[in-house]
């Protein structure tokens, strides 16, 4: 997708993730960027070894400028080193989920054609029993990967990656049907980068980040990215504990950390540990992201943390950030999600294509410099999502007088009950008040009179007694009898993803 060098000015240099990086250990090259666990890593060495895994692909494993390669892993150092590495010598690497079943894993390796596979060592065992065919070579990340590594020949005559070309290929999550390979440029993330330094104003060069969200997925590589683009530091964890989240939080002079709600929930059950946290004074931004926080959370966070920290951020891996609910908003705006993203446009649509009034509910679209390049041999579903330079992932929403924006529903979750939309969204918001309930989803099953009803999906805090009944009695009032379950089952644990959204497939199969 590059263009060519004739139309670009003599003075044009391309964005690259290897190139901010390496321009921060220019500044401090002692500087520790990361840890995880025991170990550090300077600037110096963390720029030597990304510079030996472009070496090491290139020359040593013949690896051509666009060809793909996969990584399949917990969080780690050497994660983003062979993640920036690999995308300085021309080699985009789809990102997955370590914890998806072997048959997911060499389906989507094999999807995004990837000519190595870099993986921790109980993945690699199944990727060979599977005998995953488009992967001649396969690393596992460990002393076989420093093995490799110290082979590598210098990184000289390296590529020239033109900012458009991909940098990662993250795939969807799947919720509404089989994972896409998502083509995320080398600009759509440094654009963000930036954007979110502004916005959040915990990336300089003296912020500490705390970075715990998975790197397979698109938020949790871009937050774990920023502070060492900009020359912070950057504490990884690669499995999530609350208290060691609080004790991080406490004890580290953390200035900021990205989680999902499902991480927030757990930290706010574990007791005071974020109050004591906020009261040290370091924290300036905390950051949710990836799936719907409910308002009765988003108080509750605010109550712990006080005002001034908390951020709300929705958007897409397709579209990037898209907008962001701010501090001095958040109990201001209820169920907001804020305004748009700085360059970011944002308009409501009907059906008709036509832009909706205040307060309408129509289909999402945003357009920026975040965007995606497409999905990855899939041209008919990216013409589905790109709509005239916007982009649409399905997402129902509405703006309200003031410009702030309301996620209401996806499309495809929107039930449809005696002709009337109902989103199930805004009763879960409803239900989720309910101090006995520690989670709940919403779908629409079949109903021979209304075509659809509701059916809710609820978990139980430790030691309720909830019913059916009880819940029932709770919704009178708040919310219309039409919106209201006509079916309840408790189970035991709402099933999401790593990112912390609903997995509603399996509840339309369960329901």
């Amino acid at each position: 997708m590059s263009s060519p060098s004739a139309s670009l000015p003599f003075s044009f240099q391309h964005l690259s993730l290897a190139a901010g990086v390496r321009a921060a250990m220019h500044r401090s090259p002692g500087k520790i960027a990361y840890r995880h666990r025991d170990r550090t890593r300077s600037y110096a060495e963390l720029m030597s070894r990304i510079d030996k895994v472009s070496a090491a692909l290139g020359s040593g494993l013949g690896l051509q400028p666009g060809m793909h390669g996969a990584i399949i892993a917990r969080n780690s150092i050497e994660y983003m080193e062979i993640v920036i590495g690999a995308s300085q010598a021309g080699i985009a690497l789809a990102t997955v989920n370590p914890r998806l079943s072997v048959g997911e894993m060499v389906s989507i390796c094999e999807d995004a054609g990837a000519a190595v596979v870099f993986a921790d060592r109980e993945v690699v065992a199944l990727l060979r029993d599977a005998k995953l065919a488009s992967a001649p070579v396969i690393i596992e990340i460990g002393p076989a990967f420093e093995a490799w590594l110290a082979k590598a020949g210098p990184a000289t005559g390296l590529p020239t990656v033109s900012e458009w070309d991909v940098f990662t290929i993250p795939y969807t999550s799947g919720t509404t049907g089989k994972p896409k390979g998502v083509l995320v440029p080398h600009r759509s993330r440094i654009l963000t980068l930036f954007a979110m330094a502004v916005e959040y104003g915990c990336y300089g060069p003296d912020d500490r980040f705390l970075a715990i969200a998975p790197m397979c997925h698109g938020a949790g590589m871009v937050f774990s990215l920023a502070p060492i683009f900009f020359g912070g530091y950057a504490e990884i964890m690669d499995k999530f504990e609350p208290e060691e989240v609080l004790n991080c939080l406490a004890g580290e002079s953390i200035t900021g950390f990205f989680g999902v709600p499902t991480h927030f929930h757990a930290l706010l059950e574990a007791g005071s540990g974020l109050q004591t946290a906020s009261s040290k004074g370091s924290l300036r931004a905390v950051i949710s992201n990836a799936a719907a926080m409910p308002q009765a959370m988003k108080e509750q966070l605010v109550a712990q943390l006080g005002p001034g920290l908390l951020h709300d951020t929705y958007g897409s891996t397709e579209a990037g950030i898209v907008s962001n609910l701010r501090p001095a908003d958040q109990l201001r705006k209820q169920q907001c999600v804020g305004q748009p993203f700085p360059c970011t446009l944002i308009e409501i649509r009907r059906p008709d294509g036509s832009v909706c009034a205040a307060d309408e509910v129509g289909e999402l679209h945003s357009r920026s410099p975040y965007l995606f390049n497409g999905y990855w041999g899939r041209p008919e579903e990216t013409a589905g999502t790109y709509r005239d330079g916007w982009v649409t992932v399905g997402d129902l929403a509405r703006r309200d007088a003031e410009g702030h924006l309301y996620i209401v529903d996806r499309i495809k979750d929107m039930v449809i009950s005696g002709g009337i939309n109902i989103y199930p969204r805004e009763v879960e918001e409803v239900i989720f008040r309910n101090p006995e309930v520690s989670d709940v989803a919403l779908i629409g099953v079949p109903d021979e009179r209304w075509g659809e009803v509701l059916k809710a999906f609820v978990v139980r805090r430790s030691g309720s007694g909830l019913d059916e009944a009880a819940l029932t009695a709770f919704l009178e009032g708040k919310i219309s009898r039409m919106k209201q379950p006509k079916y309840v089952e408790f189970i035991e644990q709402i099933p999401r993803n790593a990112s912390g959204k609903v997995l509603k497939t399996a509840l339309r199969a369960r329901g």
